[in-house]
């Protein structure tokens, strides 16, 4: 609790005081919406306090604060995973930080893997729910009223509301959109041929290591949200290859222009 409060009274102090919309952006991605955000001020995360720093190195590592269609945007170039090291308080901390801020909705994007054979790797895919396969939550512990209630529903984890407008979009601009369901699993190695099995037998669509504990804490403190993965390597466990991240980020980002469009307009009508 004291270091939510202590890193929101620091962003405030420098200049972050009344954001309407925060976005986390995921492996690969964010440059093309970066270059949106008109008079930015951007912090590195090493001089936030109690802020973890990003060691993957697809990701930046920077919060960038300006405006996008009339809206107070606040971005972060780079999230964290349980992987690296960090407990789920810390990796979530940035999504109390937003709320505390006053983000009205909060966007998040990933690259995962695609378990689904009717599609292949480039493809969006809008999650419409999840399945939890991390060992740790982020609400495990003392919980604070103030953020939200002990045992907060997950019933609609993803705002209808934002996902009705995501396809709406997406079908008016003729961009191919994926629904299906993320499955977040530990990380860092990628799956097994089994793995890959049993994640498309109990229902999942992709698979990736983030994203899931972010939108538990969102649910948790009443911030919609949304969540879009681009679908970076097939995980077809009778026909697997080995992939390297550089190809997961190549892949991310070819298909950042779409997911860009999509995200910029979607606050345009908000």
């Amino acid at each position: 609790m004291i270091e939510i409060v202590r890193t929101t009274d620091f962003l405030r102090a420098h200049g972050i005081t009344a954001p309407d919309i925060g976005v986390i952006i995921g492996t690969g991605l964010g440059a093309q919406f970066i270059k949106l955000i008109r008079n930015p001020i951007a912090i590195s995360y090493g001089q936030i306090p109690d802020f973890p720093t990003s060691t993957v190195e697809s990701h930046h590592g920077r919060l960038i604060y300006g405006d996008l269609h009339g809206k107070k945007i606040l971005a972060m170039q780079g999230r964290f995973h349980y992987y690296e090291g960090y407990d789920m308080k810390q990796i979530t901390l940035p999504v109390r930080v937003m709320k505390l801020l006053g983000c009205k909705y909060l966007f998040i994007s990933n690259a995962s893997g695609n378990l689904n054979l009717k599609w292949k790797k480039g493809d969006l895919m809008m999650v419409d729910d999840h399945i939890n396969l991390q060992t740790e939550n982020p609400l495990r512990g003392k919980n604070f009223e103030a953020f939200g209630p002990r045992f907060p529903d997950m019933s609609q984890p993803y705002s209808d509301k934002l996902n009705k407008l995501i396809q709406e979009i997406a079908a008016e601009k003729k961009i191919p959109l994926r629904k299906g369901v993320y499955v977040a699993v530990n990380g860092p190695n990628l799956e097994t041929r089994a793995e890959y099995r049993f994640l498309r037998m109990i229902g999942a669509d992709a698979v990736g290591m983030s994203t899931v504990p972010e939108v538990i804490v969102a649910n948790h403190m009443s911030l919609p949200c949304c969540a879009i993965s681009v679908l970076t390597d097939d995980c077809d466990p009778d026909n697997l290859k080995p992939v390297s991240l550089a190809e997961i980020v190549a892949t991310a980002s070819k298909s950042e222009v779409v997911l860009t469009e999509l995200y910029s307009e979607l606050i345009a009508r908000l």
